[in-house]
């Protein structure tokens, strides 16, 4: 199974570290969020 790793959060809810930068996650999880 394969999943993104800007759709892994923390066990506490919390957005965690992304290569991309944390910023970047937030905007890529609300873009797939309007689409889902």
């Amino acid at each position: 199974i394969v999943i993104p790793c800007h759709r892994v959060i923390g066990a506490n809810g919390q957005l965690t570290g992304y290569a991309g930068g944390l910023h970047y996650k937030k905007a890529l999880l609300e873009l797939e969020q309007d689409r889902v």
